[in-house]
């Protein structure tokens, strides 16, 4: 195995540098979770199980040694309730998109709420594109109105649902199916775009949101709400390099919860998918 130096490990990315042209924020946003808590450990342990990764890409033949990758720390969230946590994520992530590509590390999946806030800021035109195991678009949860069970609810009311394509999904309550399947752009259990949707979305600006819960638990057994029927990190993969064409600028990793993730799996699957999508989308050129 080819030995790569301490300061080329966890996404070559450096806490406290100056701004690069792709910027990784940890969002460790853990209020609201139902099953059960522990989504603030995550970006950490993300992170280190990076450090297990080599940071060559033998599919994309692309290398993070060849992008300015900077780690902007986490956002300082501890102690706040929902809103004004989600509007601190929201003001850091802003400046990670205004300075090139954001990367987003939760957390519970509410964080996907302020990182499309701050990617509508920034492209006002933006989709969401979200790969979940659950639509997530209840309109309140446990007395909750902004939940990781309502937040598609939120960005439907606040930028409309013919702004969402929902990939993976196969859980939710009969109204949110009847909701999703009126107002968004596009729903189904299936995780990859078809050929007529990947021409309609062709040059407009893609916020990803990836709930690790996408894939089946046997894959990711390390997240709050394991959901049955999900697909393989191998066919989560193939659906993402075929957004190779699509303008991607910026995305989250949500709901890993390292302390029931043995041998560190599924954080090491979320560093597999930052580091792809990161060679993917976080090129100078795009």
């Amino acid at each position: 195995m080819t030995t790569v130096a301490p300061s080329a490990r966890r996404f070559l990315a450096t806490r406290g540098g100056p701004p690069g042209r792709v910027g990784l924020l940890g969002a460790a946003l853990d209020l609201t979770e139902s099953c059960r808590a522990g989504t603030r450990a995550a970006p950490d342990r993300i992170r280190a199980a990076s450090d297990t990764l080599e940071t060559y890409s033998p599919v994309l033949d692309r290398d993070l040694e060849d992008l300015d990758v900077v780690d902007w720390g986490d956002v300082a969230i501890d102690g706040m309730a929902m809103a004004p946590a989600l509007a601190a994520i929201q003001a850091r992530f802003l400046e990670v998109l205004r300075s090139g590509f954001g990367v987003l590390l939760g957390g519970e999946h509410t964080v996907a709420l302020a990182g499309f806030r701050a990617a509508r800021e920034v492209y006002p035109d933006a989709c969401l594109v979200q790969f979940d195991a659950h639509l997530d678009a209840r309109e309140e949860f446990e007395g909750r109105r902004v939940c990781h069970a309502t937040w598609v609810n939120c960005v439907g009311e606040e930028f409309g649902l013919e702004h969402v394509v929902q990939l993976g999904i196969r859980s939710g309550t009969r109204e949110e199916f009847r909701r999703a399947r009126r107002g968004c752009l596009f729903t189904t259990p299936e995780v990859t775009l078809p050929a007529a949707l990947l021409d309609r979305l062709a040059g407009r600006p893609l916020y990803l949101s990836v709930d690790i819960d996408v894939l089946d638990p046997g894959a990711a057994p390390g997240t709050g709400c394991p959901e049955p029927g999900g697909v393989s990190f191998r066919e989560l993969l193939a659906a993402l390099y075929a957004l190779r064409p699509l303008r991607v600028v910026g995305f989250d990793v949500s709901e890993v919860l390292p302390d029931t993730d043995p041998a560190s799996v599924t954080c090491t699957s979320a560093a597999k998918l930052v580091r792809e999508l990161i060679l993917l989308f976080g090129q100078p050129t795009r």
